[in-house]
């Protein structure tokens, strides 16, 4: 009987390039809607197909009454770095929220309606969660007119199929 040869493992490094963002926004907080509207926009500008879904809380960003008064989350954000007891107090959240808007004037970063009109130039596709819609009452003359529509999360992973996808939850 012949001894086994020890197997080799060959490190094959394919250059696979990113080829779509399909991000999935849940939570309506000023910072992860400029993060996935940022991540949105950087894919666009690197060439990369752009898609974002808007489920559960994230849909207040594309609802016209609500996406001028979203807010910084205060309370059980860690990376407030202060007490959950003093994030809860009166008129703590409109301080973070001027505070946050105004570092972000200063690097030109433009309010959230004229954000969704660079993305939806840009390309990126805006998409609301159908099971969301319907939960909270919802119609599409509720939401941005420069929606995309309203798809269900069958039709949402049917859009992310093919190689070079990347799904990204925020």
């Amino acid at each position: 009987m012949e001894p086994l040869e020890k197997p080799t493992v060959k490190a094959v490094k394919e250059d696979k390039k990113i080829q779509k963002m399909m991000l999935i926004l849940s939570k309506a907080t000023i910072e992860n809607v400029y993060a996935a509207f940022i991540l949105a926009n950087g894919a666009r500008m690197e060439g990369i197909e752009s898609e974002i879904f808007f489920t559960f809380f994230g849909l207040e960003a594309i609802d016209k009454a609500k996406l001028e008064h979203l807010h910084v989350a205060t309370v059980g954000n860690p990376a407030m770095h202060i007490p959950t007891m003093l994030g809860g107090l009166p008129g703590m959240e409109a301080f973070a929220t001027s505070m946050m808007k105004k570092e972000m004037e200063k690097l030109d970063i433009p309010p959230i309606d004229e954000f969704l009109e660079i993305l939806t130039a840009s390309g990126v596709k805006l998409w609301a969660c159908k099971l969301t819609m319907d939960m909270f009452h919802k119609t599409e003359k509720d939401l941005i007119d420069d929606l995309d529509g309203v798809l269900t999360v069958g039709d949402f992973y049917e859009r992310a199929g093919g190689d070079g996808t990347h799904l990204m939850f925020i």
